[in-house]
């Protein structure tokens, strides 16, 4: 993808020079290695403290939902325990990093080829040996919401399909939410009514996006219900963790 910008040059008639910045002009790699608690785990990761919101590419860094999810998580961990879970926007990957310590498989999803990068560099980070939380059964995968053929891909793998399914801080854009409950419906759908969830932690940022990430839940034949006690103030916006199952 490239953006175009035409310069009249003075003293050239009806010519243009077209400068042209692809995806690298924006690109920020400067990568900081970050200490992260959530109750007696510590995470050590790659990640920035700022990203530009050209090319999508706030997956670079840890958002307050992620942080809101991953306190949850902490404090119930048994409902990870011998778990399968995918997660879809994973970015950096603090969540799938956490959740791999309690449970049995964890497949972490971006769609974004940057972002995958320095995944992929977390995940071997926590696979090393000399790490003293080693984790295994982390996978990183290529996932754009709405794509039926890479979701069928993952599940070449996973054909059974996932216990849980995550989401933490990846309600942006509106046009976004159609395709990320096609998504989450269809891996529901795989273990059936019941058997599977998605946890979503939700940061409100606007109420449009409050109600559309409610109305389109229902809309795909779901029900989602706010998880008590969960509600709280993270980065100085209001969050909460919903539960949404098949109807």
């Amino acid at each position: 993808m490239q953006e175009e910008f035409s310069l009249d040059m003075e003293g050239e008639e009806d010519e243009d020079e077209i400068v042209c910045l692809d995806e690298s002009f924006f690109i920020n790699d400067n990568y900081q290695l970050t200490n992260f608690t959530f109750g007696s785990q510590v995470i050590q990761l790659f990640c920035l403290h700022s990203a530009s919101t050209d090319y999508d590419l706030t997956g670079q860094l840890v958002w307050p939902g992620a942080m809101l999810l991953n306190n949850y998580l902490s404090k119930n961990s048994e409902m990870l325990q011998g778990c399968s879970v995918i997660e879809l926007g994973s970015g950096v990957g603090i969540t799938g990093i956490l959740c791999s310590r309690f449970c049995h498989d964890f497949v972490l999803t971006d769609h974004n080829d940057e972002v995958l990068k320095i995944l992929k560099k977390n995940i071997e980070l926590h696979a090393s040996p000399e790490n003293p939380n080693c984790c295994t059964g982390l996978v990183a995968e290529k996932l754009e919401w709405g794509n039926i053929d890479q979701i069928n891909q993952i599940l070449q793998n996973y054909s059974g399909g996932f216990d849980l399914v995550l989401g933490a801080d990846i309600c942006f854009q509106q046009s976004s939410i159609p395709l990320l409950y096609d998504t989450v419906k269809h891996l529901l759908q795989i273990r059936g009514k019941g058997r599977c969830k998605f946890i979503l932690a939700y940061v409100s940022r606007a109420k449009i996006m409050d109600s559309l990430v409610i109305n389109e839940a229902i809309r795909h034949g779901m029900e989602i219900t706010e998880v008590a006690g969960t509600r709280s103030v993270v980065g100085n916006l209001d969050g909460t963790i919903f539960e949404i199952t098949l109807q």
